[in-house]
């Protein structure tokens, strides 16, 4: 019997120990406050963390699907890749962050961090064209040798993309999907998964469980946990996550 041990701190922002690393995806410890934003949409947090960044303790591994807005990489978040623990996220992100220990993938291209292959996948921050804007972003899958396969959306809203991915990876056994409906006034449509695309990528990937995150804490977000539950009801695939809570999600391989 293996597992995937989730810790849900907040937005985009969980603990994830697996194959004996621990990972924190898209770090954000920083209190609520205003962030006006360089390109003229503010983005204002609401919810401080479950736990800050000290409580978290030592971390193996980031993974950062972006590092361009706050609500995925914020003061304390930068701090902690200050400290130059190693992170992995887009090729601009390895260009831009300096003092730490940046990797950048280009999707589909692979890297091994103790025992786990870590692949960036594709992901598509909003509607096709919203890249110009936004700027890139990637989502992961995790393989380990008798652990479950994961994948982290990171803030991806395209289900072709998630398609893609299927393709790819067609023994994915958890998802933990960034959701929330995302939207900012300069782009016409959510900058990550609706509640429903949620369920809807779940279904392509034919997961066994679904972490959701990155539907709380943050104005801008316009669905809430509630929506996606609702989405999910009646499947038996969400996991609760109650925040600050180590929730383990066992999984038992399929022998040949």
């Amino acid at each position: 019997m293996s597992k995937l041990t989730v810790t849900y701190i907040g937005g985009p922002t969980a603990l994830l120990e697996y194959a004996g690393l621990r990972i924190v995806t898209d770090p954000t410890f920083d209190e609520p406050r205003l962030y006006p934003d360089e390109g003229g949409v503010p983005l204002t947090k609401t919810q401080g963390p479950a736990l800050s960044r000290a409580e978290v303790g030592a971390v193996d591994l980031v993974l950062l699907s972006h590092h361009e807005h706050e609500d995925n990489l914020d003061y304390e978040g930068l701090e902690l890749l200050a400290t130059g623990v190693l992170t992995i996220s887009t090729m601009k992100a390895s260009s831009d962050l300096f003092g730490g220990g940046v990797v950048g993938l280009d999707s589909w291209e692979s890297c091994e961090v103790g025992a786990v292959t870590i692949t960036a996948v594709p992901a598509l921050h909003g509607p096709p064209g919203a890249e110009a804007l936004v700027g890139p972003v990637t989502g992961f899958v995790l393989q380990a040798e008798g652990e479950p396969t994961i994948y982290v959306s990171g803030d991806n809203a395209s289900l072709p993309l998630v398609q893609q991915i299927a393709g790819r990876f067609p023994d994915i056994d958890i998802a933990v999907l960034f959701a929330g409906a995302a939207r900012i006034s300069a782009v016409n449509g959510p900058l990550t998964l609706t509640s429903a695309d949620a369920a809807e990528a779940a279904r392509i990937l034919d997961v066994h469980r679904v972490v959701g995150l990155h539907t709380e804490g943050w104005e801008h977000f316009t669905e809430t946990l509630a929506d996606l539950e609702a989405a999910f009801d009646g499947t038996g695939l969400l996991v609760d996550t109650p925040p600050g809570v180590a929730v383990s999600i066992e999984h038992s391989p399929i022998s040949g």
